[in-house]
Order: structure tokens, then sequence, then C-alpha cells
């Protein structure tokens, strides 16, 4: 099994695959000061399992289109949803999030947790603000910087991993750049790495490691995944998800 397969295997049970928490969702949703009554059209990109669209669908008076290019990790989330009782309220889209059909102002929410970085949070709010509609909603939580300068060994790690990796003024200054007007901005806590992301996945270390065989590419992912995790536990005050949510600029219809 190669790595690809591999770090699918390891994640495609977790209820999340990114640092996140069901109580930030919401605030992000009281930051954003959506009407929740207001009949929407929402696409979350990046879903994952679906942690993000599912309470969103419980919360809303929403359809969702669900969107990953992951059918295993789609195929987890519908199950989930019907098992939730809000399976009628979201369609999922098994499409790369640089492919995507929406029309032109189709959308009134586009929400991206944990996954604008896999195109990059420039290009992403980039290629997408077309979908909002004028005065629609972006929502989407991208690793930052929270200290103007960093130990070596963090920042060399993350310059390797997702060089766009910045403090939150200089997001906030993209979004700007791109035609959307800052709503709100908070820093995930704590608790949305350790409990909610990487202590399930340390507790699926072992079963992972069995079902592939102890072969050498699992534990080298083992391994990658937990140096992530003690770089993050050692320096983690200069580093998490901000949660950036933007208004598309322009004459609201």
């Amino acid at each position: 099994m190669d790595d690809y397969k591999l770090l699918i295997d390891l994640h495609k049970d977790a209820y999340r695959q990114g640092p996140g928490g069901d109580a930030e969702t919401e605030l992000a949703l009281n930051l954003a000061m959506i009407n929740r009554a207001e009949p929407l059209k929402i696409a979350d990109i990046g879903c994952g399992t679906g942690a993000s669209t599912i309470l969103l669908a419980r919360l809303l008076n929403a359809r969702i289109t669900a969107v990953d290019f992951l059918q295993d990790f789609l195929d987890v989330l519908e199950k989930r949803a019907e098992e939730t009782g809000v399976g009628d309220r979201i369609s999922s889209l098994a499409r790369s999030m640089d492919d995507l059909p929406f029309a032109d102002e189709e959308l009134d929410v586009i929400w991206s947790e944990g996954a604008i970085y896999n195109i990059g949070f420039e290009t992403g709010i980039t290629e997408w603000r077309r979908f909002l509609k004028a005065g629609g909603l972006l929502v989407a939580s991208e690793i930052t910087w929270l200290t103007d300068s960093r130990p070596e060994e963090l920042q060399e790690y993350w310059n390797s991993e997702y060089p766009e990796i910045d403090v939150a003024s200089a997001k906030i200054r993209i979004l700007e750049k791109h035609g959307f007007s800052p709503v709100g901005y908070f820093v995930l806590p704590e608790h949305c790495w350790l409990d909610e992301y990487y202590r399930p996945m340390q507790a699926r270390f072992e079963e992972f490691l069995n079902r592939n065989g102890n072969s050498k590419e699992a534990r080298e992912i083992v391994n990658a995944e937990q140096h992530e995790i003690d770089l993050y536990e050692t320096y983690k005050s200069h580093i998490s998800y901000g949660v950036y949510i933007a208004k598309k600029a322009g004459i609201e219809r």
C-alpha cells in the first residue's frame, strides 16, 4: 500500500481530519452573524468525514454541498449524516477544490475548516470568491503563526510543510486584497489540537500498524505524525489555526 492510501487508512475513521471543535464551529457561525432561519446554500470545501458539515446542517436552514476529493471520506460523511438525521440536507461531491462546478454567485456561504492549505490560502480565496453572492460569507481556518518570531526548528518544519504559513495580519491583508471585508478572527484553542485531533489519532496508531502489517511505510507515517505532535506540544504558544471570517465586498442584493 502506498503512502497516500496509508494516510487515508489512518484518517478515514476519525471524527476530524484536522484541529477543530464543535464549539469553535458554532463560534464562527455566531461571529459571522448568520441568520439561522434564512434558507442558505453552502459549500463545505475539504469537508473530510463531515464534522463541520453535519453540525452546520443541524444548526442552519441550509442545503449544503460537502466537497472532498476523497470518496472514502465522503462515504463516512454520508453514513454519519443519515445517522444524525440530516442526510436530506447534505449532498456530497467528490471533486478537487481547484475544479469546483458552482456557478458564479451561487453560494451564500463557503466554509472550509483545516483544508484550504491544500490549494493555498491566497489561491483558494481568489478562485472561490466568484462563487459567492455579493455580501456572501467565507469562513476558513488556516495554519497561522501566533508570534512574530519562533524557534528555528518549528519555522523550518512548517516552511517545508506549508510555505504560505504566516501571521494573521498577513492573511487578513490577502483577504482585503482580493475583495473581502474581514468580519471576525479567532485562534483555535489547545483542546482543538490535542483532544479533538492528536489524541484520537495517537489512539489509532497501534491498530493502524497492525492492520498494515507493521510495514516500514506505515511506521514512517506514524513517526511523521508523532513528530508533528511533539513539535506542537513543545511550541504551541507559537502556532495554531486561525479562523478567518470575511464578507465578499460588493453591492448586496
